[in-house]
């Protein structure tokens, strides 16, 4: 696949310095953002509400926390990263696996895509992919998910803007990492399938989180930034 281009990559970190320098200068965050309005922060809740959709890419997010303890590491909230149908390159197809969930119309089999776990000051930390189960999602094969990313932005004011933009230049500046992280789930899913192979490994709740990174996203804005 190919690889965003140097200067593609200074853009995106410019577009993410920038956002959160507009946002430190009023005193708010990008965790804040997104819950901005919606009372008090409750566990497993969608915000907003009705997800992050951008009618024009298709791409859709959430961002939404678990409780302490579940899993093997813990964050203040992540969001989840999708796109739909309408939005994946020409001729990509779900893949054919057993006890596939149903697609309802024509634009509901969507594919997550990446999420991202946040410090409670607005920092991220992690990047990581999920199974199917965890995200209800519809399962493509790791090459097509590739394919998906850079389609993948949203340019929407709703629920803010400056986060909309983030969130879409994260995924360029990190384009490299998410797709070795997609590529890792696909080889987790198939092993983990391998040894366990009395169950349905797509809803096997033994298996949730398929490939983790730890990322300091200063360190690679200086590595951008760099000549």
């Amino acid at each position: 696949m190919t690889q965003p281009s140097a200067q593609a990559l200074r853009r995106a970190a410019a577009e993410i310095i920038e956002c959160q320098r507009v946002l430190a200068k009023s005193g708010l965050n990008l965790v804040g953002e997104v819950l901005r309005g919606f009372g008090d922060f409750t566990e497993f809740e969608h915000y907003p509400p009705d997800d992050v959709y951008d009618p024009e890419t298709h791409g859709q997010y959430y961002f939404h926390a678990h409780p302490p303890g579940g899993r093997d590491w813990s964050d203040y909230g992540h969001f989840h990263i999708f796109m739909r149908p309408k939005g994946m390159p020409t001729g990509i197809r779900p893949m054919v696996v057993a006890d596939p969930l149903s697609q309802g119309g024509d634009n509901d089999a969507l594919c997550h895509l990446i999420g991202v776990s946040m410090t409670q000051d607005g920092q991220p930390e992690r990047l990581f992919t999920t199974n199917r189960w965890v995200t209800a999602e519809t399962w493509y094969a790791g090459n097509d998910v590739i394919a998906m990313l850079e389609r993948c932005a949203f340019d929407v004011a709703w629920p803010s803007w400056p986060l909309n933009r983030w969130l879409s230049a994260l995924l360029v500046l990190y384009r490299r990492e998410i797709e070795a992280l997609i590529l890792a789930r696909d080889a987790v899913i198939s092993d983990w399938s391998s040894r366990h192979s009395d169950r349905n490994v797509f809803e096997d709740r033994g298996l949730e989180i398929t490939s983790a990174m730890m990322i300091s996203l200063p360190e690679k804005l200086a590595q951008s930034a760099a000549p």
